[in-house]
């Protein structure tokens, strides 16, 4: 059974709540926190996902950017602890880690490294490691991936296992600027330094983006023998930044991320990932 489908009814109360809001009195809203609330715990235990796979098509619930959104309408601000002498925060979305123990930390078999914030209603799964990094509420990370030094997971993206999301790479949301899909990041997928990936692009899997690399809705993907894609790219890919004439004017060129080639043995060796972060995790 998809997601979608365990959550037929909840998905019902959050859609006609966010369109009849502004109608809906003190007493109807005070209602529906609760509601919300087991959305979001939903959300932070992995139950629940802005996007599920189904066959070879990725299928996005829409409704869980609305139950994040309703949830900002309907939440007062208050203090948000950091660590003891550390920085305080005032929002709206707990911390996921802040009443943590270590046993709950031990049991999630989870690495944690001083400076990662991670909001409440995100999923982490068991073997992430979490340099100081930032992950937004509704997103989704997979077994065994690491999210590196200043990386940034937005608002209801999809990471899946064994991945590396290296340093300062961002992965967008679907919050502001609004959209319907997350990105998908697929298992075993390679994303190098400061490369950013938005507006709901799929990175299939196995797939290798260059450091710097940017991709949006309206970025060419083009392979060398000329194909172009928009929105997805293939698996096993090995993408770089390229750029591409003008066809309306030949004296500019366009920015352009180009499949260089597909993943072979050179470039498995060269993006593995490392056992020695890994194997003490048990």
């Amino acid at each position: 059974m998809t997601t979608s489908a365990r959550w037929t009814s909840f998905s019902a109360l959050v859609d006609a709540a966010y369109d009849e809001f502004s109608e809906l009195k003190p007493e109807a809203i005070a209602k529906l926190i609760p509601d919300l609330q087991a959305g979001l715990e939903a959300l932070d235990r992995g139950e629940l996902r802005a996007a599920e796979r189904q066959d070879d098509q990725w299928v996005t619930n829409t409704f869980v950017k609305k139950l994040i959104l309703l949830s900002f309408r309907t939440s007062d601000r208050s203090l948000v602890q950091g660590a003891p002498g550390q920085p305080r925060w005032f929002d709206k979305i707990p911390l996921k880690f802040e009443a943590w123990d270590d046993d709950e930390f031990l049991a999630a078999n989870l690495r944690v490294v001083p400076g990662a914030i991670v909001r409440h209603g995100a999923y982490v799964a068991p073997g992430v490691i979490l340099m100081p990094c930032f992950v937004n509420v509704g997103a989704w990370i997979g077994p065994g991936t690491m999210i590196d030094t200043w990386a940034t997971v937005g608002s209801c993206a999809q990471v899946g296992a064994n991945c590396h999301i290296s340093g300062g790479a961002g992965l967008g949301g679907v919050l502001e600027p609004i959209g319907d899909a997350p990105v998908i990041i697929e298992d075993n997928v390679f994303v190098g330094a400061r490369a950013e990936i938005a507006e709901g692009v799929i990175v299939r899997r196995g797939a290798v983006i260059g450091m710097g690399v940017y991709l949006g809705r309206s970025t060419p993907i083009i392979d060398r023998n000329g194909k172009v894609r928009y929105g997805e790219v293939p698996e096993n890919a090995v993408v770089v930044s390229g750029g591409r004439v003008d066809p309306n004017n030949p004296d500019l060129t366009l920015y352009a991320a180009i499949i260089a080639k597909y993943a072979d043995t050179r470039t498995r060796h060269r993006t593995a990932l490392s056992a020695d972060v890994r194997e003490p995790m048990k």
